[in-house]
């Protein structure tokens, strides 16, 4: 929901932008800036979503054929590779927060902390842990189930 309203947020700005570029003649400035670290903040913040939904992109043509063993195998593969992957992101973002805290990067119109923009993203990337091992746990217990 965050993300979807951030999205939305962005959408404005840019239509008050465009409008009033159009009738005034003056742009709102730095609004491709927020589009930017918005657009960016908004990723992040499908992506437990799409985790603990089971959303994410998945390839039919693997398992058309298989059977129930094999999807819940595969299943397994990716929420152990999700779960991975958001751990490395979350350390790496980490490390990246205290690299633009340090250094002071800020954006070249609106001066806006490149810094503050991580503070949700691994917000979102720890539920993303979360939703990860949630979804691996739940495999397990569907394969008990079965």
């Amino acid at each position: 929901m965050v993300g979807g309203a951030l999205l939305l947020a962005v959408v404005a700005v840019n239509a008050f932008s465009i409008t009033s570029d159009i009738f005034v003649g003056i742009p709102f400035p730095g609004d491709f800036e927020i589009t930017e670290v918005g657009v960016g903040i908004a990723a992040f913040c499908f992506l437990p979503y799409c985790q603990i939904t089971g959303s994410n992109v998945s390839a039919d043509i693997f398992t058309a054929n298989a059977g129930k063993v094999q999807i819940m195998l595969m299943g397994l593969l990716a929420g152990l590779v999700a779960l991975a992957f958001s751990m490395l992101l979350l350390w790496r973002m980490w490390d990246g927060l205290f690299d633009y805290i340090e250094y002071e990067e800020v954006t070249g119109i609106l001066s806006f902390p490149l810094w503050a923009a991580f503070l949700p993203c691994l917000f979102s990337l720890a539920l993303l842990v979360v939703a990860s091992i949630v979804t691996v746990f739940d495999l397990f217990g569907t394969r008990q189930r079965a």
